[in-house]
């Protein structure tokens, strides 16, 4: 499925660490760009599947992966420090019940079979700010139905930005959704608990509110 790149490229220096997780790790942990996206596919077993879209340097993958070692997580990430960073965390944690994808997110979503997530998580991804960029932002019509179309009846989509304008397109754009009921805060506030990342503490450093979307597949 190609698509409109939805990230700024970036490079980083990777450190002793992290060159060593990459070549050790990811042909282990990462996901095969050439495969279906199945959770037998990637753990061996069908267990439920959280995809992770932009995992960063993989803190909140990390630490819910390690409070729900239930389900199988699979972080998308396309920068490298944090696919490295990550593979290491997973490491040194012992986590067995995630996997990485090295790739562009809505690419991946293009293997995963209908119906089939448990669970996808968009935490804080890039607002692209300047109105000749909207297109770019991932949560827009056309994503959100690819995206909703692959959960399960039940299954949540969960969103999460600290920037207000994007946080009021991400509402309309997801409230229109044919397929999306929007949680309650009564139903959602004790359910799901999302671990505290770089961007979010950056977004109330800044004074900014941090908007939460939680909506279920019909």
């Amino acid at each position: 499925m190609k698509s409109i790149r939805t990230y700024h490229p970036r490079r980083g220096r990777l450190s002793g660490r992290h060159h060593d997780a990459l070549d050790r790790l990811l042909p282990a942990y990462g996901a095969d760009a050439h495969r279906p996206v199945t959770a037998r596919e990637l753990f061996g077993v069908d267990v439920p599947l959280v995809v992770e879209i932009g995992s960063g340097m993989g803190e909140a993958t990390a630490a819910m992966a390690q409070a729900d070692p239930a389900r199988g997580y699979l972080a998308v990430e396309i920068h490298t420090p944090g696919v490295a960073n990550l593979l290491a965390t997973v490491e040194e944690r012992g986590l067995t019940n995630v996997r990485v994808a090295f790739e562009d997110a809505m690419e991946l979503m293009g293997r995963v079979p209908h119906g089939t997530l448990a669970a996808v998580h968009a935490f804080f991804p890039d607002p692209w700010p300047k109105a000749r960029h909207h297109k770019r932002r991932l949560i827009q019509p056309g994503h959100v139905a690819v995206l909703a179309s692959r959960l399960v009846p039940g299954g949540l989509l969960w969103c999460a930005t600290d920037w207000p304008g994007y946080a009021e397109s991400m509402e309309e754009t997801l409230d229109a959704s044919p397929l999306l009921i929007r949680m309650t805060s009564s139903a959602s506030e004790g359910a799901h608990v999302r671990p505290l990342t770089k961007f979010e503490k950056r977004g109330h450093d800044a004074g900014r509110a941090i908007a939460d979307l939680r909506y279920t597949r019909r």
